[in-house]
Protein backbone atom coordinates (compact mmCIF):
# COMPACT_ATOMS: atom_id res chain seq x y z
CA UNK A 1 0.00 0.00 0.00
CA UNK A 2 2.79 2.68 0.68
CA UNK A 3 4.17 2.04 -2.75
CA UNK A 4 0.20 3.02 -4.41
CA UNK A 5 0.94 5.85 -2.01
CA UNK A 6 4.02 6.98 -3.08
CA UNK A 7 2.22 6.48 -6.64
CA UNK A 8 -0.17 9.12 -5.49
CA UNK A 9 2.67 11.67 -5.58
CA UNK A 10 2.99 11.63 -9.51
CA UNK A 11 -0.43 12.86 -10.28
CA UNK A 12 -0.79 15.05 -7.80
CA UNK A 13 2.02 16.95 -8.32
CA UNK A 14 1.60 16.94 -12.17
CA UNK A 15 -1.56 18.77 -11.58
CA UNK A 16 0.17 21.63 -9.34
CA UNK A 17 2.63 22.30 -11.82
CA UNK A 18 -0.17 22.74 -14.08
CA UNK A 19 -2.46 24.18 -12.83
CA UNK A 20 0.99 26.76 -11.33
CA UNK A 21 2.07 27.29 -15.50
CA UNK A 22 -1.53 28.07 -16.02
CA UNK A 23 -1.58 30.58 -13.36
CA UNK A 24 1.95 31.84 -12.92
CA UNK A 25 3.67 30.79 -15.81
CA UNK A 26 6.14 29.54 -13.93
CA UNK A 27 6.65 25.83 -12.73
CA UNK A 28 8.26 25.88 -8.89
CA UNK A 29 11.16 24.07 -8.61
CA UNK A 30 10.52 22.39 -6.08
CA UNK A 31 8.15 20.70 -7.97
CA UNK A 32 10.84 18.61 -10.14
CA UNK A 33 12.64 18.43 -6.86
CA UNK A 34 10.09 16.59 -5.09
CA UNK A 35 9.53 14.13 -8.45
CA UNK A 36 13.53 13.31 -8.26
CA UNK A 37 13.25 12.49 -4.94
CA UNK A 38 9.93 10.75 -4.84
CA UNK A 39 11.08 8.48 -8.13
CA UNK A 40 13.72 7.18 -5.93
CA UNK A 41 11.68 6.77 -2.83
CA UNK A 42 9.28 4.38 -4.88
CA UNK A 43 11.73 2.75 -6.77
CA UNK A 44 13.27 1.40 -3.25
CA UNK A 45 10.25 0.62 -2.33
CA UNK A 46 9.19 -1.31 -5.22
CA UNK A 47 12.28 -2.89 -5.42
CA UNK A 48 13.84 -1.38 -8.65
CA UNK A 49 17.17 -3.64 -9.89
CA UNK A 50 20.31 -1.18 -10.46
CA UNK A 51 19.24 -1.66 -13.95
CA UNK A 52 16.45 -0.34 -14.13
CA UNK A 53 16.74 2.46 -12.03
CA UNK A 54 19.73 3.52 -14.02
CA UNK A 55 17.67 3.05 -17.07
CA UNK A 56 15.17 6.12 -15.68
CA UNK A 57 18.28 7.68 -15.17
CA UNK A 58 19.32 7.44 -18.25
CA UNK A 59 15.94 8.63 -19.56
CA UNK A 60 15.59 11.69 -17.12
CA UNK A 61 19.08 12.62 -17.98
CA UNK A 62 18.52 12.44 -22.15
CA UNK A 63 15.58 14.60 -21.90
CA UNK A 64 17.18 17.25 -19.11
CA UNK A 65 20.22 17.41 -21.71
CA UNK A 66 17.67 17.97 -24.35
CA UNK A 67 15.64 20.23 -22.91
CA UNK A 68 18.31 22.49 -21.38
CA UNK A 69 19.53 22.97 -24.72
CA UNK A 70 16.50 24.09 -25.75
CA UNK A 71 16.01 25.92 -22.66
CA UNK A 72 19.12 27.58 -23.47
CA UNK A 73 18.42 28.41 -27.14
CA UNK A 74 15.05 30.06 -25.83
CA UNK A 75 12.72 27.93 -27.15
CA UNK A 76 11.00 26.44 -23.98
CA UNK A 77 11.14 27.73 -20.61
CA UNK A 78 13.19 26.53 -17.73
CA UNK A 79 10.54 24.95 -15.23
CA UNK A 80 8.79 22.98 -18.32
CA UNK A 81 12.39 21.80 -19.00
CA UNK A 82 13.58 20.71 -15.73
CA UNK A 83 9.19 19.25 -15.34
CA UNK A 84 9.83 16.97 -18.78
CA UNK A 85 13.24 15.88 -17.28
CA UNK A 86 11.50 14.69 -13.65
CA UNK A 87 8.89 13.20 -15.78
CA UNK A 88 11.15 11.19 -18.35
CA UNK A 89 12.96 9.91 -14.96
CA UNK A 90 9.67 8.21 -13.73
CA UNK A 91 8.04 7.12 -17.45
CA UNK A 92 12.14 5.87 -18.39
CA UNK A 93 12.65 4.76 -21.74
CA UNK A 94 10.01 2.12 -22.44
CA UNK A 95 7.45 5.15 -22.94
CA UNK A 96 9.48 8.14 -23.34
CA UNK A 97 8.43 8.37 -27.13
CA UNK A 98 4.98 7.49 -25.77
CA UNK A 99 5.15 10.73 -23.61
CA UNK A 100 6.74 12.87 -26.41
CA UNK A 101 4.32 12.37 -28.73
CA UNK A 102 0.93 12.88 -27.07
CA UNK A 103 3.26 16.28 -25.13
CA UNK A 104 4.01 17.35 -28.17
CA UNK A 105 0.15 17.03 -30.15
CA UNK A 106 -1.42 18.32 -27.09
CA UNK A 107 0.61 21.19 -27.01
CA UNK A 108 0.37 21.97 -30.43
CA UNK A 109 -3.20 21.90 -29.48
CA UNK A 110 -3.10 24.35 -26.13
CA UNK A 111 -1.22 26.18 -28.82
CA UNK A 112 -3.29 26.85 -31.76
CA UNK A 113 -5.93 27.68 -28.67
CA UNK A 114 -4.20 30.08 -27.08
CA UNK A 115 -3.69 31.60 -30.63
CA UNK A 116 -6.89 31.83 -31.88
CA UNK A 117 -8.41 33.00 -28.62
CA UNK A 118 -5.66 35.39 -28.21
CA UNK A 119 -7.13 36.70 -31.70
CA UNK A 120 -10.64 37.84 -29.83
CA UNK A 121 -11.62 39.65 -27.20
CA UNK A 122 -11.87 38.70 -23.84
CA UNK A 123 -15.62 38.34 -22.72
CA UNK A 124 -15.48 40.99 -19.46
CA UNK A 125 -16.11 38.76 -16.78
CA UNK A 126 -13.01 36.88 -17.99
CA UNK A 127 -11.05 40.37 -18.47
CA UNK A 128 -11.63 40.64 -14.76
CA UNK A 129 -8.79 37.34 -13.39
CA UNK A 130 -5.59 38.75 -13.99
CA UNK A 131 -3.87 35.17 -15.09
CA UNK A 132 -6.45 35.57 -17.39
CA UNK A 133 -5.52 39.14 -18.72
CA UNK A 134 -1.91 38.04 -18.79
CA UNK A 135 -2.71 34.75 -20.68
CA UNK A 136 -4.57 36.39 -23.43
CA UNK A 137 -1.97 38.59 -23.99
CA UNK A 138 0.05 37.87 -27.33
CA UNK A 139 3.09 38.41 -25.58
CA UNK A 140 2.99 35.68 -22.96
CA UNK A 141 4.29 32.46 -24.35
CA UNK A 142 2.60 29.21 -23.99
CA UNK A 143 2.01 27.90 -20.72
CA UNK A 144 3.56 23.98 -21.91
CA UNK A 145 3.70 22.89 -18.04
CA UNK A 146 -0.09 21.64 -19.10
CA UNK A 147 0.56 19.90 -22.34
CA UNK A 148 4.05 17.93 -20.52
CA UNK A 149 1.31 16.99 -17.28
CA UNK A 150 -1.46 15.80 -18.51
CA UNK A 151 0.40 14.24 -21.31
CA UNK A 152 2.42 12.44 -18.41
CA UNK A 153 -0.68 11.58 -16.73
CA UNK A 154 -2.06 9.63 -20.05
CA UNK A 155 0.77 7.90 -20.57
CA UNK A 156 1.62 6.68 -16.67
CA UNK A 157 -0.97 3.97 -16.69
CA UNK A 158 1.52 1.50 -19.29
CA UNK A 159 4.49 2.25 -17.44
CA UNK A 160 6.92 0.26 -15.26
CA UNK A 161 6.14 2.25 -12.63
CA UNK A 162 2.30 1.89 -12.68
CA UNK A 163 2.30 -1.62 -13.22
CA UNK A 164 5.31 -2.07 -9.97
CA UNK A 165 2.79 0.10 -7.47
CA UNK A 166 -0.90 -2.01 -8.14
CA UNK A 167 1.62 -4.86 -8.12
CA UNK A 168 3.33 -4.31 -4.85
Amino acid sequence: MGTLGLLVVFPFLMAYAASSDLLTMTIPNRVSLILLVGFFAFAAACGFTWTEVGLHVGAGSLVLAVTFTLFALGVIGGGDAKLAAATALWLGFDHLVDYLIVASIAGGALTLLLLVSRSYPLPFIAGRLPFVLHLHDRKTGVPYGIALAASALVVLPETLVWSRALAA
